[in-house]
């Protein structure tokens, strides 16, 4: 980077996510190392979600955020010694995980509505779980590079069709090694 230019938080952001996705594709990563790895990069930002979306940056970090601490929540809800111990904590744990999907499909909704819908394709996705079969949706956005998104939320997809970008077709997922990942 040249002398004076400082990188702004989004550059972080992104450059980081980046990098990750990155490792996960060569192997280094397994995909509960890089669940901890982003989670824990989004706590050092110290940068809560936006209130007003007027960016792509801005829907992409709310989303971003909001997937990132409900997945690492339900990795710690998954945990075998913490259930038995503590039940009371794993369901305030699993409660954070709904109100953050609930956000993160809040964080969608808002970002397709700031890019009007536009060079968006949605669809739903093969998935090898039972309970996402038919239910789990990707929304690309195509005029980002590597931008996808995924949400089971019904009320998302309605809207979706109704802006037309939404194919009932089922297809193999754009990043259908991680989707299909158990972790």
């Amino acid at each position: 980077m040249a002398a004076g230019i400082r990188k702004t938080t989004f550059d972080e952001f992104f450059d980081n996510r980046k990098a990750l996705i990155y490792k996960y594709q060569k192997g280094d990563l397994t995909k509960k190392e890089f669940i901890e790895e982003h989670y824990f990069f989004i706590i050092r930002l110290n940068l809560r979600p936006f209130q007003r979306i007027d960016s792509f940056e801005k829907g992409i970090y709310n989303y971003q955020y909001h997937n990132a601490i409900a997945k690492y929540n339900t990795l710690r809800a998954r945990d075998k010694k913490l259930l038995e111990k503590h039940p009371d904590l794993v369901r305030e744990i699993e409660n954070k995980v709904k109100y953050h999907y609930n956000k993160k499909d809040e964080s969608i909704i808002r970002l397709l509505r700031y890019l009007d819908f536009e060079n968006v394709e949605a669809y739903y996705i093969k998935s090898k779980s039972e309970y996402l079969n038919n239910r789990l949706i990707e929304i690309v956005l195509l005029d980002y590079e590597d931008v996808i998104l995924h949400t089971i939320n019904g009320g998302i997809v309605e809207e979706l069709k109704r802006e037309g970008v939404f194919e009932e077709v089922r297809k193999r997922s754009k990043i259908d090694n991680y989707v299909n990942k158990k972790y």
